[in-house]
């Protein structure tokens, strides 16, 4: 069962949990790849309700989200998912699919046509209703030099939630 949340009801533990990662997914077409990411923002922008998240030129997850206009966000909270996690993290969908190999399950959201991750209890679908390259010229030293050595930017997309939800047993 799926229980509709408001979006920042369990904006303290999503955030919490994305230190530790979280699925971000993505479809396009018939190809859905799912990665983990442990940086995003929630919030309002534009009076919407909006989740951030940055996903660098060089993943596979990039090229699928500049052909598509939505995405999801699926957070564990009890489940112990690590492993896929550390999988999502290290591994391309370009060379594998990572439903298979970490034995998670692409389940149908409410809203998007992108699936949530099954084994999550805590969903954000978001469409994209903007997306910003990062200007390197703008970044302090410090970050360009600790995060950007080989120069690997990131683009940011802000997806508005269209919902969000805890699923139940």
């Amino acid at each position: 069962m799926k229980k509709d949340i408001l979006f920042y009801e369990y904006s303290d533990k999503m955030l919490s949990q994305l230190k530790k990662g979280a699925f971000l997914t993505v479809k396009s077409g018939d190809k859905i790849n799912t990665m983990t990411i442990a940086w995003g923002n929630i919030g309002i922008i534009w009076n919407k309700p909006i989740f951030t998240v940055e996903v660098r030129y060089s993943r596979h997850t990039y090229d699928l989200l500049e052909n598509s206009n939505e995405f999801t966000v699926s957070v564990p909270l009890k489940n112990d998912l690590t492993q896929a996690l550390g999988i999502c993290g290290t591994e391309s969908g370009r060379d594998i699919d990572k439903f298979i190999k970490c034995n998670i399950t692409p389940e149908k959201g409410k809203v998007v046509s992108t699936p949530i991750v099954g084994e999550c209890e805590l969903h954000y679908e978001c469409k994209i209703v903007y997306k910003q390259a990062m200007e390197p010229a703008t970044l302090s030293k410090e970050i360009k030099e600790k995060y950007y050595p080989n120069n690997n930017f990131h683009v940011l997309y802000y997806g508005e939630i269209v919902a969000s939800y805890v699923k139940e047993d």
